[in-house]
Parts: C-alpha cells; sequence; structure tokens
C-alpha cells in the first residue's frame, strides 16, 4: 500500500506537479499525523495559508511524495506539533504569519513576531489586536542551576539568534532557542511577484545556498509549467551546486577546528573556499552565482575562461586537502575536542527527518540529488556517505567525504558538457497550476512550494530550508555538554539563521 492509501482524502488537486496534493477532512488529516507518529512518513513541510494548512509527505520506505491540505473553515485546524514535535516551529510559524489556530497545541508562543511588524498575522485574513508580552522560556528545575543567555548580537560577524543555557556549573542541562530576529517577509514579497523578481527573492532567502534554492525554485516552477531545462543548462546547474557545496564545505571545516584552536585548518580551508568563490566569480560572474538559475534553465551561459580555471580548481584541491584530511586525522589535541562531542541520536534524526551531514552523521541515508533524483544527478555517478557516530567528528568527516564526491561530480560534468540551448521559454499560456521541488543544498534539502496565477506569477510561495529540522537537533546535541563545547556543536551544525526565519 502506498502513502495515500493510508490517509482518507476527499480530492485530488489536478494542477499540483509532480506529486499529488490531496485535500482531507478531519478524518484524513488525523490519519496523516498517525502516519508521521508512527515513523511510516518523514515530514518534509509545513505551511499555511490564509484559509488551508499544507502538509508535505515522504514515505520512509518507498520516498513516495504527497501533499496534505487541510481547509480550515473556522480558523483553525488540529494540532500537528502535539503528536509530531518536528512541526512545533512551524506550526507557530503558520499562526504568527496567518493566525490560524492549532487546537490542542501545548506550545503558543510566537516564533516568528518579535512584536514589530505593527500587526498581527500578516500574511491571514484575519484582523485583532494583540499584546506584546515577554517571551518566555522553557523552565527547568534542580539544585544548582542557572542560567546563561547569549544572543542574540554575537562576536562574530554571524545572525542574530538567542540562546537560553540553563546548566549545573559548566554543564548544560538545557538549551532553548529563539530565532525570528532576520525574518525578511520573503513570503509576503513572493505574493504577486513575477518569475524574475520571485527567483531573485528565492536565491536570497540563506545566501550561503543561494544556488540550492534558485535550483529549487525553478524546478517547483518546471514542474508547475510541465517543462524541461535543456541538457546543457542542467548539467550547469549541479556544477554551481556542487561550486557551492565545496566553498561551504572547506569553510566549515576549518570553521570547526578554528573553534577547537586549530587555526592551521581554518587558514588552509579558507584558501581553499576563496579559490572556490573565486572560480564560481570566473564562470559565472558572480562569486555566490546568484540570479544565474532561473526556471527553465539558467540566465546566462559559463564563460569561455571558465574551463581552465575549474580544472586548475580540482586539481588543487587534489592536491592539498588530502594533506590537510591527514593533518585533521592525526592530531590528536583536535579529536580529543570532536570526537563524542555533540552526539546527536539516531532515533532524533530519523524523527525530524534532519538531512545534510546532520543527518547523515547519525545513520539517517537520504540526499535529494538521489533519492528524488533529477537531471543530471540521475545520470551523474556518485556515493552518498553515511556515518554512525552522530558526534562533531562524524560530522566534519561526512563534509570530508562529500567534498571528494563534489570534486568527482564536477570532473564528470565538465567531461559532459556539450554545446547547447540554456533554456527553455515559458508557455505563453497557461492556467493557475501549482508545483513542488526539492534540492540537496550543503546544508541538507530545500523545498519549495508554490502556485501561480494564470498570468505566471506568484500567487503563494513557501521555502523550507534544512535548518527547521536541524535547529531543536542541536539543542539535544549540547546537553551533557559543556558550555565551552557549545560554539563547536554549533559550528559542526552550521544551520542558517536567515533560512529558518523567512
Amino acid at each position: 500500500m502506498g502513502l495515500l492509501d493510508h490517509i482518507p482524502h476527499q480530492n485530488v488537486v489536478p494542477s499540483h506537479r509532480p506529486w499529488p496534493r490531496i485535500v482531507v477532512a478531519d478524518e484524513g488529516w488525523r490519519a496523516a499525523i498517525d502516519q508521521l507518529v508512527a515513523g511510516r512518513a518523514t515530514l518534509l513541510g509545513f505551511w499555511g495559508e490564509p484559509e488551508a494548512v499544507h502538509m508535505a509527505l515522504c514515505d520512509v520506505a518507498s520516498a513516495e511524495i504527497a501533499v496534505v491540505t487541510y481547509e480550515c473553515m473556522s480558523g483553525s485546524f488540529p494540532s500537528v506539533a502535539i503528536h509530531h514535535p518536528p512541526a512545533l516551529r512551524l506550526e507557530r510559524t503558520i499562526h504568527d504569519l496567518f493566525g490560524l489556530m492549532p487546537l490542542g497545541a501545548g506550545d503558543m508562543r510566537p516564533w516568528l513576531d518579535h512584536y514589530v511588524w505593527g500587526k498581527p498575522w500578516p500574511l491571514g485574513d484575519r484582523d485583532a489586536a494583540r499584546d506584546a508580552v515577554p517571551y518566555d522560556f522553557l523552565p527547568a528545575e534542580g539544585e544548582g542551576l542557572h542560567q546563561v543567555a547569549v544572543g542574540p548580537v554575537h562576536a562574530g560577524i554571524i545572525e542574530p539568534g538567542h540562546f537560553r543555557f540553563t546548566a549545573n556549573g559548566e554543564h548544560v542541562v538545557r538549551l532553548e532557542q529563539w530565532l525570528g530576529y532576520t525574518h525578511k517577509g520573503i513570503e509576503s514579497l513572493m505574493q504577486g511577484a513575477s518569475l524574475e523578481a520571485a527567483a531573485k527573492l528565492a536565491c536570497r532567502t540563506s545566501g550561503d545556498s543561494a544556488v540550492a534554492y534558485a535550483f529549487a525554485f525553478a524546478r517547483a516552477v518546471e514542474a508547475a509549467l510541465q517543462i524541461e531545462a535543456p541538457a546543457r543548462a542542467s548539467l550547469l546547474r549541479a556544477l554551481m551546486a556542487e561550486l557551492e557545496r565545496l566553498a561551504n564545505h572547506f569553510g566549515d571545516i576549518g570553521a570547526i577546528c578554528n573553534d577547537a584552536s586549530f587555526a592551521l585548518m581554518h587558514a588552509q580551508t579558507g584558501i581553499l573556499r576563496e579559490r572556490c568563490l573565486r572560480a564560481a566569480n570566473v564562470a559565472f560572474d558572480h562569486r555566490l552565482m546568484m540570479d544565474v538559475i532561473v526556471p527553465g534553465g539558467v540566465a546566462r551561459d559559463m564563460t569561455p575562461e571558465a574551463l581552465p580555471v575549474l580544472r586548475a580548481l580540482l586539481a588543487e584541491i587534489k592536491k592539498v586537502f588530502p594533506r590537510l584530511v591527514e593533518l585533521y586525522d592525526n592530531t590528536a589535541s583536535l579529536q580529543d575536542r570532536t570526537v563524542t562531542t555533540g552526539i546527536v541520536k539516531a532515533d532524533y534524526v530519523r524523527q525530524f527527518g534532519a538531512g545534510g551531514y546532520v543527518g547523515r552523521a547519525s545513520g539517517r541515508d537520504f540526499d535529494a540529488r538521489r533519492t528524488l533524483a533529477c537531471a543530471p544527478y540521475d545520470s551523474l555517478s556518485f556515493e552518498v556517505p553515511v556515518l554512525e557516530a552522530g558526534d562533531v567528528n562524524a560530522r566534519v568527516w561526512i563534509r570530508i567525504r562529500e567534498v571528494e564526491q563534489s570534486v568527482a561530480l564536477i570532473e564528470q560534468i565538465l567531461d559532459r558538457l556539450e554545446p547547447g540551448a540554456i533554456r527553455t521559454a515559458p508557455p505563453a499560456g497557461h492556467g493557475p497550476c501549482e508545483g513542488m521541488a526539492l534540492s540537496e543544498a550543503f546544508r541538507g534539502d530545500v523545498l519549495v512550494w508554490l502556485r501561480l496565477d494564470g498570468e505566471l506569477r506568484i500567487e503563494r510561495c513557501h521555502l523550507r530550508d534544512a535548518s527547521w529540522f536541524q535547529w531543536p537537533l542541536l539543542e539535544t546535541a549540547i546537553e551533557g555538554n559543556i558550555i565551552a563545547d557549545f560554539p563547536l556543536c554549533n559550528k559542526s551544525f552550521n544551520c542558517s539563521y536567515s533560512g529558518a526565519d523567512l
């Protein structure tokens, strides 16, 4: 039996692609929740509209995907989070943005709303006054406990986020995060935007994943419109995605080592990261490769100077990186800090559907490039590294192995590049339609769901970063560790503040 066979539904929305969207009543909504609770399905996304909420589910056994819609006739819906904790922050966000009430919810504190918008529920149809109240962090009971407040402003040039530690001496007994400080209103800005303007917004959701967001957005539009990018464009997209992955993994590996007081690795991987960014700039006229991937293909081709520069980059990585890996592996003082620190339990990873190096370091074998393979990944050869230890060291090694795989992928892509078209034009006339896509960013899977009107403008768009399901696991990873190890744990996750703040 497939995923939909377990969920009673009223109808299937025909204009939703490539996976089905079903409309359910109370019985179907609760059946969908039961699939999550039983571990038969993974929550891919959870978002709202003024009069409806949607859940994207993935069948654990078959990778079958479906979107389940519950129409909130009375401005409410049965809470998902009270039964399935991974939905909690998304559920609180739905209430913040639309005012829809999750019935039976155990936590109604605002998530994105810091009482600075001037009105509650800015994307909803309801209007009501609401008084600002202090944010209540969850209590912890026990003798000798004290709290340490960190942020939202931090010492480095990083995004803002508040971390509230409850500790016994140096040992953390509870960590609670509160984000939302970088809320940009992207989903509001998307409404009514043209495809060109919306693509620019999508790739700026989280700047370090500009390519991944643009990739997912473009594929969601293409799914809705039933068009495909030309072969050359698909290869160029994957090339950019792997360049982005390389740059970020180099930066992360060095930053983790730097937080363990091993600055030499930070310096050397920083050089490799800079080489990747410069190669990207030569190839695509932008260090972060923004605004190159667009619906239908790519906006511009790779420059004539790109090929020798990219070949030289790969040669340098092959020469330098193995030595750095050996240095990491043979530095006992570094291993003392990373091994057995910040362990994420495999059960938590499966429950939260955590992707990327966080999930794969704790045994979850999921990579959107392979599990939900699209062109050109469906014809490229690569391995998905998976480890079981779940500690900082395992998250470093996943990145190391992914660097090696990305180098091999770029080589394959460069060997296959042939002259050809780089963009498929959208159809001139088209009725309202919906599309969804996932791409594999360097930190995990990015989901984009959208609805287009008859003039190819965005009626509604939701973007979900991998960090939504990773941030809560950081809270579990630091428990029992000392406060001084939090920067190390945090860096090994490198969750996106911006991607979780919309």
